[in-house]
């Protein structure tokens, strides 16, 4: 089947056709962490759907240039740092610095571009922008010197949340970077210096100030991308009034359709519940990491329900995930030692890897990969135990796996073994070997205990990380 997207303007499953159709390169747009904390699994939920997304088109022969902001100035940047005592920069680089680990740490492939609002660059063009709307009369100066955009200059304003600009009844402009519909009004492109910001402010032509949150993507977006964007992301609470605000700006400067995909991912549920500290069901990655999960794991959790429907997060989702990237370790490393080095032959088994990146062409429909997957585990574990699939076979599934993880990302972690455990396991061999199995069996128990898994077989003991 062609590859579909649901475009959220639209409302509609659409056929993907991107602006460049001879090179195939992809314009891509994800809004990223506002840095004033560490990042939670809600947010991560959203940029592993934005990684599978960018990992589906690249298997599909995509070049994805793909661009994702940090939000280093806003109402909660500034007031947190402010709390904290520290410099703005400061307050934000701890945070900034996290996020990068924690995105290795789930094996997230790096965007092209990492912009922060706070860089001279995008304050420039930002200011740029907002020059532009004002002298099209798309934005004016108010009393309180803070620069705002005037929803009547743009009659489209609604169309990606599906509101009707007429039904909005304004209670007066905007100056917060967050706003809930029912009082939404002219929203703030440049804010005026004010007390709680401190030391927080731009020179601009309209006095001493800074942007607004919203102009910040827009800035962004148009100074690395360009004036049209192929895709852009985010959580579904991004779409009002974030990313209306976003398409406004935008084509008003550019006179441009902004973007042509608009894809959002559902919010992350806790235990079935909005993930709240207060209820005890908020984490962050390290939170996880500290309770002995690993990347992958959570990775795994995150992934396994598509982005357009709400996702429960449980610990014993992320046990059941534990056991099913086991289950593919022992499946890969099964093949491995059954190939051996023998060049790979055709087997029908392996269009399996077709199959999968056909059912991702169905708007990421992952759950339905991932059950072709796990079908390709059960026949193929069923074909070596008979006998009714050869060793060259074996190496063409290695292939197919190949291919799909490249879109998943779940082959076990690098590991050396460690002195300690390679030891554990030569004493087990010699209390085999000697049929002490009361010995055998505390040994194993100590290995396991230790992180490690081991399994008897007829060529001996097999050792790998307990994942």
């Amino acid at each position: 089947m062609a590859l579909e997207f649901f475009n959220t303007l639209s409302r509609r499953a659409e056929v993907f056709t991107p602006l460049d159709l001879e090179g195939r390169t992809v314009r891509m747009y994800t809004c990223g962490p506002t840095v004033y904390n560490h990042a939670h699994i809600g947010n991560f939920r959203a940029y592993l759907f934005e990684d599978l997304l960018q990992r589906h088109l690249e298997a599909r022969g995509y070049h994805v240039l793909r661009v994702m902001n940090l939000t280093d100035v806003d109402d909660k940047t500034i007031r947190d740092s402010r709390k904290a005592g520290r410099p703005l920069a400061d307050f934000t680089q701890v945070y900034k610095q996290a996020f990068f680990e924690d995105i290795a740490t789930l094996r997230i492939r790096p965007a092209l571009h990492y912009p922060a609002a706070t860089e001279d660059r995008y304050i420039q063009r930002m200011i740029q922008m907002i020059a532009q709307l004002e002298n099209q009369g798309a934005a004016y100066k108010a009393e309180d010197g803070s620069v705002y955009f005037r929803l009547s200059h743009f009659p489209r304003y609604g169309q990606l949340a599906h509101l009707n600009l007429e039904d909005l009844r304004p209670s007066g402009r905007i100056r917060n970077d967050e706003y809930e519909k029912e009082s939404v009004g002219d929203f703030a492109l440049w804010k005026a210096w004010d007390e709680n910001d401190g030391d927080v402010a731009w020179d601009s032509p309209w006095g001493r100030g800074r942007p607004g949150w919203h102009i910040e993507c827009s800035a962004m977006a148009t100074e690395l991308l360009g004036p049209e964007l192929d895709i852009h992301c985010g959580g579904v609470d991004n779409i009002f009034p974030h990313h209306e605000a976003e398409i406004a700006q935008s084509e008003c400067c550019t006179g441009r359709t902004f973007v042509r995909y608009w894809l959002h991912c559902a919010h992350l549920m806790v235990d079935g519940q909005k993930m709240s500290k207060s209820l005890g069901n908020f984490y962050t990655l390290r939170d996880l990491t500290g309770r002995g999960y690993t990347g992958r794991e959570v990775r795994y959790a995150l992934i396994t329900v598509n982005y357009r429907l709400p996702c429960n997060f449980t610990l014993a989702g992320l046990d059941a995930a534990r056991t099913a990237l086991a289950r593919l370790d022992q499946w890969t490393a099964r093949l491995t030692e059954y190939a051996g080095n023998t060049a790979p032959e055709p087997t029908p088994l392996s269009a399996a890897s077709d199959r999968f990146l056909d059912l991702l062409d169905d708007d990421l429909n992952i759950s339905a990969a991932l059950g072709c997957l796990f079908d390709l585990v059960r026949d193929s574990n069923k074909a070596m135990d008979s006998g009714a699939l050869s060793r060259g076979q074996a190496a063409s599934l290695l292939q197919a796996w190949t291919r799909i993880n490249q879109v998943l990302a779940f082959e076990p972690y690098a590991q050396e073994i460690p002195a300690e455990i390679a030891a554990l396991v030569e004493q087990r061999a010699k209390a085999r070997a000697s049929k002490d199995w009361a010995l055998s069996d505390q040994l194993r128990d100590k290995i396991h205990a230790l992180g490690w898994s081991l399994k008897d077989t007829k060529d001996g003991q097999k050792l790998m990380p307990a994942q």
